[in-house]
Order: structure tokens, then C-alpha cells, then sequence
């Protein structure tokens, strides 16, 4: 069974196997390792300061100084070969938002970490705004430690859009242009989030796509690297990790998601576990009966 541990002795790395989860407050978790370089990715998306349910909302200015302690533990504990990947939404007041990844990347910058994308996350649905355009986007900053970093991407590549394309002109004229095992999926990752009747939906009200950290832990680690997320929630960066041979280490403060992450773990590990895969295409529905124009509305458009 996955453990959930909710002490861990100062000094020592805990023996743990496949995965784990500490459910305890990330800065504890933090103070009580070793000072030494653990993790091959830590990936995370930490509260945005909004008064969701699982977080407590406190002034900016506090919430990010909270951010600025949390990360700045964090780095000593990356390998030199590995990376950081912070998704980051918008903190919304009144209506005004506040795009949270402008005052964090500072933080990282200040740490010597080197920015390597700015990747958007296109997630499609949500709720409609009255007062300005619907949000549809969040963004992941993700960091390296040094120039020697980790990236694998012939394991994300996704089907090119013109195949058969050939160069015309130079000394490869009339060969295939591009990568016979697909392009590279750019910075833009078009990936539902997880709500209605999503495959993936807990009882976790925001929760974290597996697909979205899927393509960070394949192109970001190698087999048997150890992937760390201190704001677990429903562990889906764990999933992703144990669907490709990584190991885990989630904090989580909360017991009751603490236990679906466990739960969400143990049947990744027993191959159980319904998940979308970061390379499925959208749907596009707008074929479908669903979206055909009601006969209440057709007179008024």
C-alpha cells in the first residue's frame, strides 16, 4: 500500500518504494531533509490565493513571500540535471485580475534558475465572465538548474501537422522535412481540465490534469527519477509519475485528499486508474447534436 506518512525524522531521507505521500505542511516536509540534491523534477500547481477550499486566503504581498519561502527551499534539493515546473494561474480581485507567474518568476530568477519556456495550458471550459473575456489559459514556468539539464523529446512528440511535407530547396531537396516521429509540441498544449464528467474527476475541486504533467515527467526525467510535488492535492502528478517508471514523493496538508491520492496512486501502480493521455486530440464537437443552434434562439441571432 502507498503510504502516507505524517512525520518524518530531521536528518534522513525517508525509505519509501515506488511512491509516497507525507501529509504534512510542504515547508515542514522541506526543513526536514537533508541539504542535499533529491529531486529530478519537482512540478506543482500551488494555490492561487483565491479562497478555494483548500487554501486560506491572505494579502498578495504575504502569499507571495509564502511562495518566495517554499521555493527558495526547494532549489538546493534539485539535481543539477533537473527542472522546476510551476503552473501558475491568476489571482482575481473584484474582478481585476493579476497574472501570478509575473511576480513568481522573480523568485526563481533570484535563485540562479534559468527559465527554459513559458508554456500555456489552453484548457477550453470553465465559467463564462460578464465584465471582461473569459479566462481559458493558465501557464507553466518551467526552470532548469544549470545548462546540463534533462530533456527527452523524442518521448512527446506529437504527429506532424503536414506529414508528408518536403523540403524545396538546398541539398535536401525533395526529401521529408520533418521528424519521422513527429513535431515537437511547441509551448502551447491545448489539454481539457478536469471538471463535469472528466475521466480524472475527484472529489478535489481543482484538480490537476494528468495529461499536463504526463509530458513534463516523460520529456523532463528518465527512468527511475524522482518526482516531487508539494502541493499534491489529488496526486496527479504521482500518476504521471508511476505511469512511466518514475517514483513519487506528494506533500499534502489535508487528510481527506491526501487519501484520494493515495487511492488515485495505488491504482495507477495496480493498472486500474482512468486517465487522459497528454497526446489524445480534442474533441471537436461542434458537429454534434449538442451544438446545434435550439429553435428558441434562431430568431434571435
Amino acid at each position: 500500500m502507498i503510504p502516507i506518512i505524517s512525520s518524518t525524522a530531521g536528518g534522513a531521507i525517508p525509505d519509501t518504494a515506488a511512491a509516497a505521500i507525507f501529509q504534512m505542511d510542504a515547508g515542514h516536509f522541506l526543513d526536514a531533509l537533508p541539504q542535499q540534491e533529491i529531486f529530478d523534477l519537482i512540478v506543482t500547481s500551488p494555490p492561487y490565493n483565491i479562497g478555494k477550499a483548500y487554501e486560506k486566503e491572505m494579502p498578495l504581498d504575504e502569499f507571495i513571500l509564502w511562495q518566495r519561502e517554499i521555493i527558495t527551499k526547494l532549489c538546493p534539493l534539485l539535481k543539477e540535471t533537473g527542472s522546476i515546473c510551476w503552473q501558475t494561474g491568476s489571482y482575481v480581485k473584484k474582478g481585476a485580475i493579476r497574472p501570478l507567474d509575473i511576480d513568481l518568476a522573480p523568485i526563481f530568477y533570484d535563485m540562479g534558475l534559468k527559465l527554459r519556456n513559458r508554456i500555456v495550458w489552453r484548457y477550453g471550459h470553465g465559467l463564462h465572465c460578464k465584465h471582461r473575456f473569459s479566462g481559458r489559459y493558465e501557464t507553466i514556468l518551467w526552470f532548469t538548474k544549470s545548462e546540463d539539464y534533462t530533456f527527452n523529446l523524442d518521448a512527446v512528440r506529437i504527429p506532424a501537422k503536414y506529414p508528408g511535407k518536403r523540403s524545396f530547396r538546398g541539398k535536401d531537396r525533395g526529401q521529408p522535412s520533418g521528424n519521422p516521429l513527429g513535431k515537437n509540441p511547441e509551448d502551447v498544449w491545448d489539454i481539457p481540465n478536469v471538471t463535469g464528467n472528466h475521466v480524472e474527476k475527484t472529489a478535489h475541486p481543482c484538480q490537476f490534469p494528468v495529461g499536463l504533467v504526463e509530458r513534463l515527467v516523460l520529456a523532463l526525467t528518465n527512468a527511475d527519477g524522482l518526482v516531487f510535488d508539494p502541493f499534491a492535492g489529488a496526486a496527479s502528478a504521482g500518476v504521471a509519475a508511476l505511469l512511466h517508471g518514475r517514483r513519487f514523493w506528494g506533500c499534502e496538508i489535508r487528510e481527506d485528499y491526501a487519501g484520494i491520492g493515495r487511492e488515485r496512486l495505488e491504482k495507477t501502480l495496480s493498472g486500474e486508474i482512468r486517465y487522459r493521455p497528454h497526446d489524445k486530440p480534442i474533441y471537436d464537437g461542434s458537429g454534434s447534436a449538442q451544438a446545434q443552434i435550439p429553435a428558441e434562439w434562431k430568431k434571435q441571432i
